[in-house]
């Protein structure tokens, strides 16, 4: 049975820089939510501790924004929908 090869275009697209590079997300400031509330949800998307939860909430309060998770871009996608389930603004950068 002869091996099927996949065409060198195909191989850059599916493996392309888009892909592979490390992907991020943001979260932005609110005047809705409280620290309380911030803080809980990032420890809910992320597991992180009480103290990184409240630096993040911190950062993104004084700076705008800050980077709640660093990861896979499935994972990424999976914590930012969990942030968003309160209505936090996130984005996913990479």
């Amino acid at each position: 049975m002869p091996v099927q090869t996949v065409p060198e275009k195909e191989k850059i697209e599916s493996s392309g820089p888009k892909i592979q590079r490390p992907w991020q997300v943001i979260l932005y400031n609110d005047d809705i939510h409280t620290f309380d509330e911030v803080i809980l949800q990032l420890q809910k998307a992320t597991g992180c501790s009480l103290l990184e939860g409240t630096r993040i909430a911190m950062e993104a309060h004084m700076k705008g924004k800050a980077v709640a998770f660093k990861g896979d871009f499935p994972d990424c996608t999976k914590v930012a929908g969990i942030l968003r389930e309160i209505g936090l603004i996130v984005e996913i950068q990479g």
